[in-house]
């Protein structure tokens, strides 16, 4: 274990800042837009008002502001800005960005007016809630005003063009008709047949040994002579499908922890429709009781371990505060959650923007359907990063008329599940409230949920460039558990802080000793290690799942048979 001392830890997460993934995204606006209409997320509203009267108040900002913005122009047209794109900003990496004197101006206008329209969001010193929203907005608007973006002074679409005779407008045209005919409507970021599941994915063997009308229970083939006496079950997000954990040999963490001598089951989600709008909370907790049943059943143990991720650790989190209310937590044995958010707080926008007339209207559209569309809050999950979902693939698959590589992680990101009616009333509660942190704020099975009481010793891991769950909200976990809490900070982002296979020589974590109560001072205590936090879960893990055993000549049991062999049948509901 070592610590980097070359850039300090509140360095490297500005660092991520410039990448343009700070935008937190909170579950309450996320799920109203995507029920209402993503739309809705361009229009600032009252927040564009008070965004206005705060400026109006500050006219010395304005004035300092726009002098500074002309000065630059003003050097910017003699030839002696020194403004340049950010080293790893690929949209202008072409040499024609440079070499071109009437193309390196453009681009260095942009970075100018980008920089002053951001900077008038913060001189306006709003709240936290409207300084989010105006940020979302100002940062859409700036990264769809990028020259890059124009195919009339895009140097490589250009000289495209001409080598094709045109060809890539017209291939980028079709593209782009395709695209937007149906939800999602961004830009494919992966081709519908690049993958196939069950082939090219979710390829560890295994088997089905339990289904029901809310999931399939899927148990992983041993892949050592001996394994850990107690099993580990993983529950997914419920808006996604499972294969995250399992996308490919080498890249799987269902592969990982087989290996390692853990025995290893997983909940595949059925991909609901209206004939399941009544599916909320409770209905979820309890397939996650019949999974740990079934599960200690062919194993005959009396113990379970979890890992939990995204609104599936949620779900597990609240289900434990029911174990705890019952007498019943001894049936856990150790408790993982990743890329989590418990604590909506600063999470979520205040009642300002996001009112209970709003959140009803959001519930009520998806109870007219019977769930939220899975793809539409997709579209929503894209607009959050523009210039890496959107722009990128605008400029790749419509101006340069190129099909987009095929990537596992973004196949499996277009590939989702969709939220019950109730689900989504649940969770837009939850996010309101904030119901999860206070003893009895919120229920599950009948229990008050308070999370004090879980006292299961629990592994927390959050990416650091998470911009769907900020790793300053996955760390309050730590604060709201009860037992003795491992924080884990990935280098990555959303979805590949999970993605995290051992060989990578450029992965590290960040981890420390104690969790105060302000992320900062964690973060300024905790020590950089080299490698994948996988590891080192494998070793935090089997201190906690018994001895060694025979690993079972057999899956399933006489109460439990195989049904079919892994991946399931649920997986491909579309």
């Amino acid at each position: 274990m070592s610590t980097d001392n070359s850039t300090s830890a509140q360095e490297r997460v500005h660092e991520v800042d410039e990448d343009g993934t700070k935008f937190a995204a909170p579950l309450d606006l996320l799920l109203t837009d995507a029920a209402l209409s993503p739309l809705r997320r361009f229009v600032p509203g009252m927040s564009g008002v008070r965004f206005a009267a705060h400026l109006a108040r500050r006219p010395d900002r304005v004035v300092d502001r726009g002098r500074s913005l002309l000065g630059e122009l003003a050097r910017i047209g003699l030839g002696r800005s020194e403004l340049a794109p950010h080293h790893k900003d690929r949209r202008f990496a072409e040499p024609g960005w440079t070499q071109n004197p009437l193309l390196s101006r453009a681009v260095q206008t942009y970075l100018a007016a980008g920089a002053a329209a951001r900077g008038l969001v913060a001189d306006a010193d709003l709240e936290w809630g409207d300084d989010q929203r105006m940020g979302f907005v100002v940062d859409n608007l700036v990264e769809a005003s990028a020259p890059s973006n124009n195919p009339l002074l895009n140097p490589l679409v250009l000289k495209t063009t001409l080598d094709t005779g045109g060809g890539n407008l017209i291939s980028g045209g079709r593209r782009l008709v395709r695209d937007f005919s149906t939800a999602p409507r961004v830009p494919a970021m992966v081709e519908p047949d690049a993958f196939e599941v069950g082939t090219d994915l979710a390829v560890t063997p295994g088997a089905v040994v339990l289904r029901t009308d809310v999931f399939e229970l899927i148990q992983y083939t041993p892949q050592t002579p001996k394994v850990r006496r107690v099993p580990l079950l993983v529950v997914p997000p419920t808006i996604n499908k499972y294969y995250v954990i399992d996308l490919a040999e080498q890249r799987s963490l269902v592969e990982h922890l087989v290996r390692s001598g853990q025995q290893v089951f997983v909940i595949s989600w059925r991909n609901p429709d209206a004939r399941h709008a009544d599916w909320g909370l409770d209905t979820y907790g309890q397939a996650i009781v019949e999974a740990i049943d079934a599960m200690k059943g062919i194993c005959r143990e009396d113990t379970a371990a979890l890992f939990a991720l995204c609104s599936g650790g949620m779900i597990t989190s609240m289900l434990l505060a029911h174990l705890a209310d019952i007498g019943e937590l001894d049936r856990v044995a150790a408790f993982g959650l990743a890329v989590t958010v418990l604590d909506q707080s600063r999470a979520g926008l205040p009642s300002a923007l996001l009112s209970r007339k709003v959140a009803a209207a959001a519930t009520a559209a998806s109870q007219r359907k019977g769930y939220l569309d899975g793809r539409t809050l997709a579209e929503v999950f894209a607009w959050l990063r523009p210039n890496d979902l959107i722009w990128n693939y605008w400029v790749n698959n419509y101006l340069l008329g190129k099909a987009p590589k095929p990537f596992d992680i973004l196949f499996w990101n277009a590939d989702p599940v969709r939220m019950t009616a109730a689900m989504h009333r649940d969770f837009i509660e939850l996010a309101i409230s904030n119901g999860v942190t206070e003893p009895g704020g919120s229920t599950m099975l009948g229990s008050p949920v308070d999370l004090g009481k879980v006292d299961t010793d629990a592994y927390v891991v959050a990416g650091i460039a998470d911009h769907l769950c900020t790793w300053e909200s996955c760390y309050r976990t730590t604060q709201l558990l009860g037992g003795e809490v491992k924080f884990v900070l990935s280098t990555s982002g959303h979805i590949a802080s999970m993605v995290n296979p051992p060989g990578n020589d450029r992965a590290s974590f960040q981890t420390a000793a104690h969790n105060p109560p302000d992320p900062s001072e964690w973060l300024d205590a905790a020590e950089t290690v080299a490698g994948t936090w996988w590891t080192d879960y494998v070793e935090w893990l089997s201190a906690r799942t018994g001895p060694e055993r025979n690993k079972p000549r057999r899956l399933g049991s006489a109460a439990f048979p195989v049904i079919c062999p892994a991946p399931g049948t649920y997986v491909h509901d579309r």
